[in-house]
């Protein structure tokens, strides 16, 4: 099979061709029913996330052309993955009460997504032009690692050390989100 750039998968996408989409699914779909399922998911679960996932791709192309900067594989599993997270916070939150419907505008769904996305996106944009070292520690940071653990594993010499880098860090990555045009328009 003939390895397809990322503009054909939107074009296709874009336009309703078919062969374009059936290709996303053939190649796509597994992954992510294989994630949503490690991460109590159903298959019906996966389904949906998917067809969500594509119709807010669609809709934020037709909003504002825009370029995939990494494959389309890996883009549209970070969208899955960002939306079944959230799906699942829901669920967390949710009063179970198994007589009530519940009542949700899709558009307004869609919409909110579809700007945490290019959020998002202006995140790892301006994260990756960071040092590796603020890079690698913010990561640990935003994952919850202890600081005693960010201690010794970046051998410094202090908590207290530790704090004033991810400091520096985060203060230097909002300076760089900040200072880029597209903050304005998503904030």
């Amino acid at each position: 099979m003939q390895k397809l750039g990322n503009d054909h998968y939107l074009e296709g996408l874009l336009s309703g061709d078919e062969s374009v989409i059936d290709l996303i699914y053939k190649k796509n779909f597994q992954s992510i029913l294989s994630f949503i399922k490690k991460n109590n998911g159903t298959y019906e679960d996966a389904e949906e996330i998917f067809q969500d996932a594509l119709f807010q791709l669609i809709v934020r192309l037709k909003i504002r052309k825009f370029e995939i900067t990494s494959s389309f594989e890996g883009y549209i599993f970070t969208v899955c993955k960002n939306l079944w997270r959230k799906e699942l916070n829901k669920r967390k939150k949710r009063v179970r009460n198994e007589g009530a419907i519940e009542l949700v505008v899709k558009e307004n769904k869609h919409s909110s997504f579809i700007l945490e996305q290019e959020r998002w996106e202006l995140f790892e944009e301006k994260i990756n032009q960071l040092s590796d070292n603020c890079i690698k520690l913010l990561k640990d940071y935003f994952n919850k690692v202890s600081y005693d653990i960010i201690v010794e594993r970046f051998n410094y010499s202090s908590q207290n050390v530790a704090f004033q880098r991810v400091f520096k860090c985060k203060k230097r990555l909002a300076e760089l989100i900040k200072k880029d045009s597209k903050y304005q328009d998503l904030s």
